[in-house]
């Protein structure tokens, strides 16, 4: 479900841009709008709330690799090599496609990091590392 979807099926409760914001670790989310959050997901709250500060959600036993990883389109953006642009583009689709036009964070979700890990020439379950030794991964500055 894309954040603008989320926002039209919330009846407006769940702005797009505050959502992205929350993804991308740039805004606070409260105990109670957490609470909301995990009801209209259907999940518990658990869920929402990252394990480490490199992988948002930890691994899955029927997977392998992280779920979501936060990968810095700023610095990115600075890699002058063919493969970090065309990893740039692919990230940039994304974005199209969730109409999360923040520019600077992505939360890459489990199914993308196939395509990332074919532009990168690693396996699936490097990606978060090898993005984590070139300096990709965002993690928030402490709040």
């Amino acid at each position: 479900m894309s954040l603008q979807e989320v926002e039209a099926t919330s009846n407006n409760e769940f702005k797009a841009s505050v959502l992205g914001a929350y993804e991308r670790g740039e805004r606070a989310l409260s105990v109670p709008r957490m609470e909301r959050l995990a009801r209209f997901y259907g999940v518990s709250i658990d869920q929402l709330l990252p394990r480490d500060a490199m992988r948002v959600e930890g691994q899955q036993p029927e997977a392998s690799g992280p779920t979501k990883i936060r990968i810095d389109v700023a610095k990115l953006s600075t890699f002058p090599e063919p493969k970090f642009q065309m990893l740039e583009r692919l990230l940039r689709m994304i974005q199209v496609q969730r109409q999360d036009f923040n520019g600077k964070v992505i939360t890459v979700r489990a199914h993308d990091t196939r395509a990332i890990s074919v532009i990168l020439d690693v396996s699936v379950e490097e990606v978060g590392d090898h993005l984590a030794e070139l300096g990709l991964i965002f993690v928030p500055p402490n709040q």
